[in-house]
């Protein structure tokens, strides 16, 4: 199982982010395309406070990490990411990663997710 870590530099890159955000979505490292998302952005060492959209870059390393466009797992990873590049690389909650996934999902979807986020989100959190 793979320990969840906090962001140890006051400004974290985007790779950090993105790591984070796959081993809270993914906790028993087992989801291919979650790897293959982290594989596309793992040499991405800008501060995330430096990238001018940040949804559009994680946008374009999904197209090529060759996933389904609706694939739940990637979206929610992606809002985790925005979620902690927000709050700075920290985010309030109690190192439970399903709470963390619920505040990212909340701020990326205004309360409102698509079904198949909701579903994952359901599946993952028992």
């Amino acid at each position: 199982m793979r320990s969840i870590r906090g962001v140890d530099r006051a400004t974290p890159t985007v790779s950090e982010l993105v790591r984070r955000a796959v081993e809270i979505c993914d906790t028993q490292g087992r989801d291919a395309v979650l790897g293959r998302l982290e594989e596309q952005l793992e040499d991405d060492d800008e501060p995330v406070t430096a990238v001018e959209n940040l949804e559009e870059r994680l946008a374009l390393a999904a197209e090529g990490a060759d996933y389904d466009a609706e694939d739940p797992a990637v979206a929610v990873a992606t809002a985790v990411v925005l979620y902690l590049a927000a709050h700075g690389g920290r985010a309030s909650y109690d190192r439970d990663p399903s709470e963390l996934r619920r505040l990212a999902v909340r701020a990326q979807w205004h309360g409102d997710p698509p079904d198949s986020v909701t579903d994952w989100l359901g599946l993952t959190d028992r």
